[in-house]
């Protein structure tokens, strides 16, 4: 399934991909990376960091909130697709789900930050909306 849209400009709103990346022996560097596309079988993501396909990305997204953030964590998935953009890449990724118990806790999760996440859109378009309704013409 191709997910990636470079037509989309912009990120989903207040949600991260959180990961490590292994820098040497004993060093490891934290990365986070703005979603531009989720849904309950993937995401896709834009950072300048370089994977191929076929890599797996072990990473945790974070949905920011006012009080506490909704995170699902320790989230494995494997690169499917890359298309570069300037100097950064989007990336297609696709859940992987190692047992079912897993699979329902990420579901449950996902499923969470899905519906806040609807919300939070719903809310920018009507913002959106009203701003043109209001708009003085010349």
């Amino acid at each position: 399934m191709d997910r990636i849209d470079l037509n989309v400009q912009d990120p989903l709103p207040d949600l991260l991909a959180r990961f490590r990346l292994k820098r040497g022996l004993f060093r490891k560097e934290m990365v986070e990376s703005r979603l531009f596309g989720l849904d309950q079988y993937g995401c896709v993501l834009k950072t300048d960091k370089v994977f191929e396909p076929g890599d797996t990305l072990q990473f945790d997204l974070v949905m920011q909130m006012p009080f506490e953030d909704i995170e699902a964590e320790a989230l494995q998935g494997l690169v499917v697709e890359v298309k570069k953009h300037c100097s950064n890449f989007f990336y297609s990724i696709d859940f992987i789900q190692s047992s079912a118990r897993q699979s329902s806790e990420l579901s449950e999760k996902l499923g969470r930050i899905q519906e806040v996440l609807d919300r939070k859109q719903t809310l920018r378009s009507r913002r959106g909306r009203q701003g043109a309704d209001f708009s003085p013409t010349h």
